[in-house]
């Protein structure tokens, strides 16, 4: 028995990513690994088949406060997976909600948070949830914001982008490591040594490079393309879309750039993500 090593980030904002480079790391394949079968070292807080074990009822009668109240039995639950320490994904702020803490202390051990120009997060958000820029742009605006139970995935509270970010690295502490994606993408060896010496994981270089290469965004979207990906979404047709930074300068208006940074402009100085560059 170990502690969860939670692997946090908005919606639409590395984690996947972060997850198949993670696999790829620990088993280092020669092709990729399986994008499919990532949940055997990431599972999910929000797996309905690990509350479907404390609450007895069909999962549509399932009220918010009884979720709320078992999530301290699934997250031990979680512990008990193995031996070691073990990374469970999360798009959940770290917020009290019915009472009841989301995300509980006690049984963790650390954390890597995943942060994304919100500017580009509202993009992909819009093609992941089916719906306009505008409504995309309402979402990650709005401190309620969240998701519904449905038969794979518990609800989720995912407040707005600025206030998650917030809830996740406001305080720093050792047991912490804060990665934005866009240095992911433009500085992957140095970004992804982070992570790995975070771990206390003493990988040679070649084999984060290798990792960095297996779990590159064409090697991601070649497997979709291939066979499918069962986390996409059924508003889209594609999980992997783009994988790029900047792309908001194309697609947002000026008054959907000004509502996002009016309401999150704090925390996007504080990455460096404002002022806009020119």
């Amino acid at each position: 028995m170990g502690k969860i090593i939670w692997l946090a980030s908005y919606p639409k904002s590395g984690n996947t990513w972060m997850r198949a480079f993670l696999h790829n790391l620990l088993r280092a394949p020669k092709e990729g690994y399986d994008i499919n079968k990532i949940t055997d070292f990431t599972v999910s807080d929000s797996s309905t088949a690990f509350f479907k074990r404390v609450l007895t009822k069909p999962w549509q009668e399932w009220t918010i406060q009884e979720v709320a109240d078992r999530r301290w039995d699934v997250q031990e639950m979680i512990t008990k997976l193995h031996s070691d320490n073990v990374f469970v994904k999360t798009h959940n702020a770290l917020v009290e909600y019915m009472g009841r803490p989301i995300i509980h202390m006690e049984m963790t051990a650390g954390a890597i948070y995943v942060l994304r120009n919100p500017l580009d997060v509202v993009v992909s958000l819009s093609h992941h949830y089916g719906v306009n820029m505008d409504e995309a742009v309402r979402i990650i605006n709005d401190p309620t914001n969240g998701s519904v139970s449905r038969a794979e995935l518990v609800y989720e509270i995912h407040s707005n982008w600025s206030s998650h970010v917030a809830s996740w690295t406001q305080q720093q502490h050792a047991g912490l490591l804060t990665l934005r994606y866009e240095d992911m993408l433009q500085k992957p060896m140095q970004t992804f040594s982070k992570v790995t010496k975070f771990l206390g994981l003493n990988a040679p270089k070649d084999r984060i490079q290798h990792a960095i290469e297996m779990s590159s965004f064409k090697k991601l979207r070649d497997q979709e393309d291939q066979k499918g990906f069962r986390e996409r979404s059924d508003k889209t047709d594609k999980f992997f879309r783009e994988g790029k930074s900047g792309q908001w300068r194309d697609i947002l208006t000026k008054s959907q750039i000004n509502k996002i940074i009016e309401v999150n402009k704090d925390q996007m100085e504080r990455f460096g993500y404002w002022p806009l560059p020119k």
